[in-house]
């Protein structure tokens, strides 16, 4: 009985054995084949990314963009081989490509809003309107550039916070870059009876003794108004955005101190106000 179980195992074995070596005889040289096919996709895949990367290298293309270009295209080259060996086995890959577009399909509309981000990432590296150190205001927010990611762009604020901006949000908005400084625009009332002149004079001088004012673009200091009770002096100059606050502030206290030492007034709000008799 057992001999005649092991006849039979032996004969499964070797008609598996049969079953093998025709397959391997009428099919080695298309695996062979499509195995050479997709080994040099493989090279030719490696050989793309590097070409690539040294030419968006070449044309001072952002390192992010860069990446994302070189791999997508190796990624491209090693799927249309790996088409072109299936294709070698005589396996059809038409409904494998119709699968993968469906999967595509799907993949994007549930993924709408990060595709979007990544493509407005794409835009914003291509087109440059900011770089990592520029200082810009879009949506209500305003910052210094710290990272341009593909996704989202980080500004960081005076007091340290990170605000991370979706690019989606960003491309086709109203973006002001001020680059590496902020304005500052101040108002300071002086007394009809005083010499405007004077005051610009001593406003101006101050300005270009403070070294976090810029002067280029050079401070801008002249009559703004004429109101109820003063004269007002508009004064406008640009500092550095990390310490927009502190430099503005000590500025201020700069500037009213030196036209109280020259004796200029800032007179209080007032109104004349008459009462006709009846």
């Amino acid at each position: 009985m057992d001999e005649e179980v092991l006849q039979q195992e032996l004969a499964q074995l070797q008609g598996v054995y049969n079953m093998v070596a025709e397959f391997l005889v009428e099919y080695s040289f298309q695996i062979l084949g499509a195995l050479i096919i997709f080994l040099l996709g493989l090279w030719l895949a490696g050989k793309a990314h590097r070409v690539v990367a040294a030419q968006l290298a070449r044309h001072n293309v952002d390192v992010t963009l860069a990446g994302f270009i070189s791999n997508l295209v190796r990624i491209l080259v090693i799927l249309m081989m790996a088409i072109i060996a299936l294709g070698k086995l005589g396996i059809s890959v038409a409904p494998f490509i119709a699968a993968l577009g469906a999967m595509a399909l799907g993949a994007g509309l549930a993924l709408q809003g990060m595709l979007s981000n990544y493509a407005a990432g794409v835009t914003i590296i291509l087109t440059r309107p900011f770089v990592v150190g520029n200082t810009v205001k879009v949506q209500g927010v305003c910052g210094v550039i710290k990272e341009i990611n593909l996704s989202m762009t980080i500004l960081t604020n005076e007091e340290g916070e990170e605000i991370s901006i979706p690019n989606k949000h960003i491309v086709g908005e109203i973006l002001h870059n001020s680059f590496q400084y902020m304005l500052v625009e101040t108002s300071i009332g002086i007394s009809y009876g005083d010499d405007p002149e004077q005051a610009v004079q001593c406003l101006r001088a101050v300005l270009s003794a403070i070294p976090e004012v810029a002067n280029e673009p050079a401070p801008q200091i002249g009559i703004d108004n004429f109101a109820d009770s003063a004269i007002e002096i508009g004064v406008r100059y640009w500092v550095p955005t990390p310490n927009y606050y502190e430099v503005k502030f000590s500025t201020n206290l700069a500037l009213f101190n030196a036209l109280k030492d020259q004796g200029i007034n800032i007179p209080f709000p007032q109104r004349e106000v008459r009462m006709l008799a009846q």
